[in-house]
């Protein structure tokens, strides 16, 4: 990934700090890490904003058609448990956890792990940094994760409590008892 980190362990930006400097940058990808270091990233190119819209958009019909919770793409900043800020590139929600949150809170990062997200490998990610992403998901609560590669046509599926399991596009991809219902096939959505 190309990314450009500042250390900002020693200045303390607030959780406002850090939103009004993201508000001022919209044109930049930012997210902030658990060690409180900011991460510019590059825009994705076109052909990933494409695959990134295709995801979201098979996550939000399943969602409609079961009313049970609520869609992100991946303009959503969440703060994590450990006070780390990511977006991932297509997450959910059960309608239950996100009502629970303060309406204030969620005009701005809120502070709620997403129980099903999804990264997609861009060409300027690094497949070694997005792992150690969606491990840093699993780990703050995370049920359900799904990190796609279009380059190796390899889908990596996260959970609690296991290793990663690695699986070809050729395979339909279920939200198990995440997303009931909802299957995935890479080879539809990926050409």
């Amino acid at each position: 990934m190309q990314i450009l980190e500042i250390k900002t362990d020693t200045v303390n930006l607030t959780e406002e700090q850090f939103f009004l400097l993201c508000a001022r940058n919209k044109k930049l990808r930012i997210e902030r890490d658990k060690h409180q270091n900011i991460i510019i990233m590059a825009p994705t190119g076109s052909g990933t904003s494409n695959r990134n819209v295709k995801l979201a958009t098979k996550v939000e019909i399943w969602n409609e058609r079961e009313n049970s919770g609520y869609t992100f793409d991946s303009n959503a900043g969440f703060t994590l448990p450990n006070k780390a800020i990511l977006s991932p590139d297509v997450s959910w929600i059960p309608k239950e956890k996100w009502e629970k949150i303060p309406e204030v809170d969620r005009e701005r990062f809120a502070h709620i792990c997403p129980d099903f997200v999804i990264e997609l490998v861009s060409l300027s990610d690094s497949l070694k940094q997005q792992k150690e992403k969606m491990e840093e998901w699993i780990d703050n609560g995370c049920r359900l994760g799904w990190l796609i590669d279009p380059e190796s046509r390899t889908a990596y599926i996260y959970k609690p409590n296991m290793k990663p399991v690695e699986t070809p596009f050729s395979r339909t991809l279920s939200g198990e008892d995440v997303l009931p219902g909802f299957e995935l096939k890479l080879n539809d959505i990926i050409l």
